[in-house]
């Protein structure tokens, strides 16, 4: 079994919410990531999964103090959140957020997705750019139409911004992501957790440019992303737990 580095860290929560930043190669924007989430939201936990980077970010996380754990070897964003799920279940947060790294996200939002997971009962809350804004008209927002589209059509729900990355998670999902292996980040999870009764409410967001680096997805991989994912939510899903 591969082993997993951590920090020295407490056995039980100190805030309700834990602030899960999965980091690859993110030693240019991690630092100001971490530095404004503890800033602006001073009451969240957090811990930054440093996913096998081959740059300096475990070098970061330790002369910085951060808390994190950290994977040997790169294993993908799914890994990089079932690890920060299972370190929220260990111990005992009631929510967790993906927050990413590269300083896209504003922490300023999360107080407001957390109240609308308390007044909606809601099982997992999307930071979602579309709720009151309209897309942008762009390949990129096509392919987010289209899964949008096969969300609506599989059950029922639409999701305005289905890929957005900026999610916070219930106690209760938090546990299935942590214990079960077919979870994932991804839209198609998503489309599969609200047939089985999950309820995702979204709420209004603003996102930035990345700090530093370049996005994985250019347009070659946005394209296979995009119809990988429709295939998985219109068939996939249906054969999963």
């Amino acid at each position: 079994m591969t082993s997993i580095e951590t920090t020295n860290v407490p056995n039980r929560a100190e805030s309700r919410v834990l602030a899960i930043v999965p980091a690859y190669n993110e030693e240019e924007s991690l630092a100001a990531t971490i530095e404004e989430l503890q800033r602006v939201a001073p009451d969240i936990d957090y811990v930054v999964v440093n996913d096998g980077s081959r740059d300096g970010t475990l070098a970061l996380c330790k002369a910085s103090g951060f808390n994190y754990v950290s994977h040997p070897t790169n294993l993908g964003l799914t890994a990089g959140v079932q690890t920060g799920m299972k370190y929220a279940l260990r111990h005992g947060y009631e929510m967790a957020i993906q927050f990413d790294a590269d300083g896209q996200h504003d922490p300023a939002y999360i107080s407001a997705l957390v109240a609308k997971m308390d007044d909606a009962k809601a099982d997992i809350v999307v930071g979602s750019r579309f709720v009151t804004e309209k897309k942008p008209k762009s390949l990129r927002m096509l392919g987010s139409n289209l899964i949008s589209g096969m969300i609506k059509l599989t059950t029922g729900a639409r999701i305005k911004d289905p890929t957005s990355g900026m999610r916070l998670y219930n106690k209760r999902a938090i546990r299935l992501f942590a214990t079960q292996d077919w979870t994932s980040p991804e839209p198609d999870t998503l489309a599969c957790l609200i047939r089985k009764g999950y309820k995702v409410e979204e709420v209004q967001v603003s996102m930035r440019e990345r700090m530093a680096g370049e996005s994985y997805l250019n347009l070659t991989r946005s394209i296979s992303y995009m119809a990988n994912t429709c295939m998985s939510i219109l068939f996939s899903q249906w054969f999963r737990r």
